[in-house]
């Protein structure tokens, strides 16, 4: 097995040879653990295979996320009386991770190194007590096509902000808003993702999102909902930033757009406002 070692040494002086201290980082596809004996690193047989390389591992409660490089996420479970790291879910979309955030127990966002934003979710009745085989070493679905899990995440959301996200990160901008969804990107830009209180909340800005893409098209000419679903289809997020827009159309439009939401522009307004101090300013 091929594996990527790299030293880094902290505050080198140089032409003196000194620091102020260093690090060892190890890149490989096989996930392990090690403890920590009375004088070494003592490596345990209870790896887990993951496709192509580890980039993030997080953690919450017994779980294990695991992030790869080209194939999404994978669920795992540690069984410590069987000292073993079982994969009980990953996905069937191959998605190159740039960044993970643990939004609950059971949902992750991710984000792609093309500019695509994914919540997804483990199903209702997902089953953490896999059965293994009689060896110990490998779950039953592990001999199975592709060496995939038996059971798939749901795609909750997806959207395409057109630049790489570098982060992600559940946080409160302010103190004592609500949480959200704060990315930034490769090219400097900070945005959030916060999710709707209601149904009838997201109905109202998704039709107002609806008129915005006619009432107030792209500059280049591009259709709006084609270039959020560059590639793959936009799903249950709305553009706040076109949304945005509905101060800057003409009064005419306002009250045009207003009347077909049953409400005044006045109104309209107000609820981007209450939208947007909600989370962050």
């Amino acid at each position: 097995m091929r594996v990527l070692i790299i030293a880094v040494v902290c505050r080198r002086v140089l032409g003196r040879g000194a620091g102020a201290g260093g690090f060892v980082r190890m890149w490989t596809k096989s996930l392990g653990a090690t403890a920590v004996g009375a004088h070494q690193l003592t490596d345990r047989p209870m790896a887990a295979q993951i496709p192509v390389q580890v980039i993030d591992i997080k953690s919450m409660g017994p779980r294990i996320v695991v992030s790869d490089s080209q194939e999404s996420v994978h669920f795992m479970r540690y069984k410590k009386a069987e000292n073993q790291l079982v994969v009980f879910c990953d996905e069937t979309t191959p998605r190159y991770v740039t960044s993970v955030c643990l939004l609950d127990f059971d949902t992750v966002a991710i984000a792609d190194r093309f500019g695509n934003i994914s919540i997804l979710r483990l199903p209702k009745n997902v089953v953490e007590d896999v059965q293994e085989d009689p060896t110990g070493m490998r779950a039953l679905w592990d001999r199975g096509n592709m060496n995939g899990a038996s059971q798939k995440m749901e795609l909750i959301a997806q959207f395409y902000l057109g630049d790489m996200v570098t982060k992600l990160q559940k946080t409160s901008i302010v103190p004592g808003s609500d949480d959200a969804l704060v990315y930034t990107t490769m090219c400097g830009a900070i945005g959030m993702v916060v999710p709707f209180l209601s149904r009838d909340e997201f109905e109202f800005f998704q039709t107002l999102e609806m008129h915005l893409r006619v009432e107030h098209p792209p500059l280049c000419g591009r259709d709006h909902l084609s270039y959020r679903s560059f590639y793959a289809p936009c799903k249950l997020v709305v553009d706040g930033d076109l949304c945005e827009q509905f101060a800057t159309l003409e009064p005419a439009k306002q009250r045009e757009i207003a009347a077909a939401l049953g409400h005044k522009p006045g109104v309209v307004v107000k609820k981007l406002e209450d939208l947007r101090t909600r989370y962050a300013f």
